[in-house]
């Protein structure tokens, strides 16, 4: 317990502090007896013990990002032992709603009169904490949203919510001027208030996005009110005598009283709206919310999920399927599959959750997690097959990230895993991205021998254009080509041009999907290397994998 003198010390400083922290987060340390007094604001946000704790600096080195950990704990560590007077550091730190956020800590060590190190204190800015009001719009921002969604949540309330985004918003910006395009984003603004008046309230999201959180409304007043905003957006809005044309994608979510983190509803409400994007050409894609076999809905089972992750990724586990030679159907590899599982839910296949935490901002974390396992697993079947590779999934999200490419070195350095041995895999939303952004980061990684899988080819519209500029080594053939090989001739000649083109370009093929030997047997006509389905094996988790291709 903290002696009464210590604390009233600990007190009369924090509240020294406390006058110049402008809004940053106030914290004070007895450097003797590792006591510290930290802001009630950060303790709710952060999901820390107590506003009075000993030892806290290495509590709080458990809440920050892995990669940032090494740094924060040589720097403090100087702090606390006296060597260094002052701290300046920036790292990302865990909030109590499983989000990674960026801080900036600032301190000094305070000496008594013989220049022992008395007192440690600072502030930590909460470089996420932004305003919660959008000037241009006179709305609440995404950050006021999230915090009347998490209030309504917690509340238990029936909600509506849709997400709508404006198309093509910087060429507007490029033809007119940015002062024009906040002009526009203004009278939008009023126009939609106009339209949803007394239905819920707006929200100015990120960019051209705006969102309105309802409690009345139904998924039908949702539908017409976003046909009113398209009709008023195409035949009568004008700004400052300037007649422009908008056009929009939108998504929606129902809620029935689902006590769910905001953050989970607004990963399910942008994946809604890139389903209306880029598969439904703008128009409403609402996010069926329905009841599984479990009896629970399927936002709340995400949003358990979700949790999961900031759980060490807890119940995340992978399944196995083999890859086999063409022509000797030996085991030369295997897709590493994730899937999750609890005892309330059972196992979850990913269809159910990939694509909707996608769009979280704590994936990047799940992808690290996924090629870590990956890695560690694999090194089981090197023994056995020195050649084996294996293959991981790659989302769209962790490409995006700049540091994608060294934490998947980090990550294979780390494990010791052969680079040569690993071949990440990119799907068909994958190539979404800007091709000079991939090109770049498979170019890096095939110089460490990384190789680089297309699945799903054939799918989609740019698969040509990605094989020609990406350093592809296996083109993988969508099943759907496969399913009807013997039977059909489109696909027969499908199969064969692909796996033609793909020799063109040094790339090896895999088709996917052979369930039967009739279908083995009639895909030996083509050029495939490779071959993965059910006929040799469903995919396993990792013991009884090792069971039938290692311990056999």
């Amino acid at each position: 317990m903290m002696d009464s003198v210590v604390k009233a010390k600990i007190d009369s400083l924090y509240e020294a502090f406390s006058v110049l922290s402008n809004g940053a987060y106030t914290y004070i340390t007895d450097m003797r007896t590792d006591w510290t007094r930290w802001s009630k604001e950060a303790v709710r946000y952060f999901g820390l013990p107590d506003e009075y704790m000993q030892g806290v600096a290495y509590t709080w080195m458990e809440r920050i990002h892995p990669d940032d950990r090494t740094a924060y704990k040589e720097n403090i560590d100087k702090v606390m032992s006296g060597q260094l007077s002052e701290h300046n550091l920036q790292y990302r730190v865990l909030t109590k709603d499983g989000r990674y956020i960026v801080c900036t800590c600032r301190g000094v060590v305070l000496r008594d009169g013989n220049g022992s190190p008395d007192f440690f204190g600072g502030i930590i800015k909460n470089n996420d904490t932004l305003s919660y009001f959008d000037d241009i719009s006179n709305m609440r921002s995404l950050y006021g949203f999230l915090e009347d969604l998490q209030s309504a949540s917690c509340r238990g309330e029936c909600l509506q919510i849709m997400i709508l985004g404006i198309n093509d918003f910087s060429r507007l910006n490029e033809i007119y001027g940015y002062t024009f395009g906040n002009r526009v984003l203004q009278e939008f603004s009023k126009m939609i208030k106009t339209e949803a008046h007394g239905m819920g309230t707006w929200y100015r999201m990120d960019g051209t996005k705006f969102a309105i959180v309802c409690q009345k409304a139904s998924v039908d007043d949702l539908k017409n009110l976003y046909k009113r905003i398209q009709y008023n957006s195409i035949h009568d809005f004008n700004v400052d005598g300037t007649r422009v044309v908008l056009s929009f994608v939108a998504g929606a979510i129902n809620l029935d009283s689902l006590a769910v983190s905001a953050e989970t509803v607004y990963s399910c409400l942008r994946f809604a709206y890139y389903e209306s994007k880029n598969n439904h050409l703008g128009e409403l894609f609402v996010l069926k919310n329905n009841v599984g076999d479990d009896k629970r809905f399927a936002i709340e089972r995400i949003n358990v999920i979700r949790n999961s992750i900031v759980n060490n990724c807890e119940g995340f586990f992978h399944c196995y399927q083999p890859i086999v030679d063409a022509t000797t159907e030996k085991i030369i590899g295997a897709e590493a599959l994730i899937r999750w599982k609890n005892d309330e839910y059972g196992v979850v296949p990913p269809v159910q959750f990939v694509d909707v935490l996608e769009q979280d901002n704590l994936f990047p974390e799940l992808g690290k997690w996924i090629l870590r396992t990956a890695l560690v697993d694999a090194q089981k079947f090197l023994a056995r097959y020195p050649g084996f590779i294996v293959n991981v999934n790659l989302s769209y999200t962790q490409l995006e990230k700049s540091d994608f490419v060294e934490d998947v070195l980090a990550i294979i350095e780390d494990v010791n895993f052969p680079p040569q041995n690993l071949c990440l895999e990119i799907t068909e939303r994958c190539r979404l991205l800007d091709m000079g952004l991939l090109k770049d980061i498979f170019t890096r990684l095939r110089k460490h021998g990384i190789k680089v899988a297309l699945d799903d080819f054939g799918t989609g519209f740019s698969s040509i254009g990605v094989l020609r500029e990406l350093p592809v080594t296996t083109v993988k053939i969508d099943r759907s080509f496969v399913m009807n090989i013997e039977k059909n001739n489109s696909d027969q000649n499908t199969v064969r041009f692909i796996s033609e083109l793909a020799d063109s370009f040094s790339s090896s093929v895999t088709a996917e999907g052979i369930e039967t030997p009739e279908m083995r047997e009639f895909l030996l006509r083509f050029k495939i290397k490779s071959l993965q389905g059910f006929y040799y094996s469903k995919p396993l988790p990792i013991n009884d994998f090792m069971d039938k291709y290692v311990s056999a």
